[in-house]
């Protein structure tokens, strides 16, 4: 025979042999050639670990459809999200508060300059390339999306439709370089979905000055902004009119808005306007009436669709990684028929969510794009991106409460997605008059 290589214990032998005829046992396996004897001790043999499929919320593989250049931006954008952001977002997030120190990497990281040329135009496949990088920034953290939403998106575009030639000059490459941050206010304490109508914020011409009065509410970035973008009814014709409005304005101050659930990590102010006198030089030339806004809206709206893709795929992506090493009854749950289920669930509403957002985006890119188009991809991503993080808190049992595990984040700022840029229920009106050809809006 063969000689034993392991220490041999005799307790456990003993046991073995009130149940098997050891001598019997021995015979046999003296009777075995050196083959037979090889293939028995490599299936007593313990079996390596067996290799999981890796994590990957693109099951679609959308990455393929990208240019190499959007493609090399997006990986960038997911280490830079995975590197900086996610290991300090969750302590911000509890303590109310915005990590400043990610602008100057964001800086570096130079993604705007990926959209907008040192001229202030838009770059060719701007819309999709943006879309990938708000989905990968949700993909960890939405409070994050959010500030680079607002001051790359609402405060770029409305200078971008709204300004003259020389305001686009003067400020879409510093927004660009972030030397100077950006915020915009629309939104007021008493108006919401009927701002378009019922506008409280006027401003009125005094010579070569516009004073304006009236609050603004919910304004992410504004407590530390270097200008906000104000809309007001002009109180001589009715129309809405847009304003850049620097943070040492007299007349302008904001407070921070306390005690939120979601999107912790934004920083969003009540704004106040006192007799605020803002020069004629910084009213937004080509900003006329609401119609701007609502472009600046339309074009912004695409990309918080985007958002609920990219915090769906996080928290479809951690809840697989929690299931494959999570065990319970000596085996890990993603073995179990219940789990499956429900990251199969998750994994097609992020792969529909995923596949409308980048045709919406095209879409955009060629200049077809139409409001209802925006508005049901928003309808569609933040009611399946809900959905999602419901079942990813679900899978996590107990813990899914806790930070640590980033779900709980998720389900909470999935709450904010769901109803800025237009609640779900206003954007369903929208497509629901466009395909019926009938208002319900009251």
């Amino acid at each position: 025979m063969m000689a034993l290589t392991k220490e041999v214990d005799m307790a456990k032998v003993a046991k073995l042999s009130e149940k098997v005829d050891l001598g019997q046992l021995l015979s046999l396996v003296s009777s075995m050639d050196e083959r037979t004897l090889q293939q028995l001790l490599k299936l007593a043999a313990p079996k390596a670990p067996k290799a999981l499929p890796v994590v990957d919320g693109d099951f679609f593989d959308i990455g393929a459809l990208l240019t190499p250049k959007q493609r090399e931006v997006q990986l960038k954008v997911r280490r830079f999200m995975e590197d900086e952001v996610e290991p300090i977002i969750n302590a911000y997030w509890q303590r109310d508060e915005f990590p400043r120190q990610l602008i100057g990497k964001l800086k570096d990281l130079d993604i705007i300059g990926e959209l907008f040329g040192e001229d202030g135009r838009r770059r060719e496949g701007a819309a999709v390339l943006e879309g990938i990088i708000g989905m990968e920034m949700a993909r960890v953290d939405v409070s994050t999306t959010t500030f680079f939403g607002v001051h790359s998106g609402l405060a770029m575009w409305s200078i971008y439709l709204g300004g003259s030639e020389a305001q686009r000059r003067e400020w879409l490459p510093r927004l660009r370089d972030f030397e100077v941050i950006g915020a915009f206010g629309l939104t007021e304490p008493d108006v919401g979905s009927a701002v378009s109508q019922g506008m409280t914020t006027t401003c009125r011409r005094e010579g070569d000055d516009w004073v304006l009065n009236g609050q603004k509410y919910w304004i992410g970035n504004a407590t530390f902004s270097d200008f906000t973008i104000i809309w007001a009814k002009d109180e001589a014709d009715g129309q809405v009119k847009g304003f850049i409005v620097r943070q040492e304005t007299p007349g302008f101050s904001v407070t921070k808005i306390e005690g939120k659930i979601a999107l912790r990590a934004v920083e969003n102010g009540h704004v106040t306007l006192s007799n605020c006198r803002v020069r004629e030089a910084d009213r937004l030339q080509n900003a006329h009436s609401f119609r701007t806004t609502a472009d600046v809206l339309r074009m912004t709206r695409a990309g918080v669709a985007w958002q609920g893709v990219g915090c769906g795929m996080g928290a479809y992506e951690k809840s697989l990684a929690y299931a494959q090493k999570r065990t319970q009854f000596g085996r890990p749950i993603a073995s179990f028929q219940l789990v499956q289920n429900l990251l199969v669930q998750m994994l097609g509403n992020v792969t529909a969510m995923q596949t409308m957002c980048l045709r919406l985006s095209q879409l955009q890119d060629a200049g077809t794009m139409r409001d209802e188009q925006a508005s049901l991809a928003k309808v569609f991503t933040a009611k399946r991106c809900r959905e999602t993080v419901a079942l990813a808190r679900e899978l996590h049992g107990g813990k899914g409460i806790l930070l640590e595990n980033h779900v709980a984040r998720y389900f909470a700022d999935t709450e904010a997605i769901y109803s800025y840029e237009g609640t779900n229920e206003i954007n369903s009106l929208v497509v629901g008059r466009a395909i019926t050809g009938y208002s319900a809006f009251v």
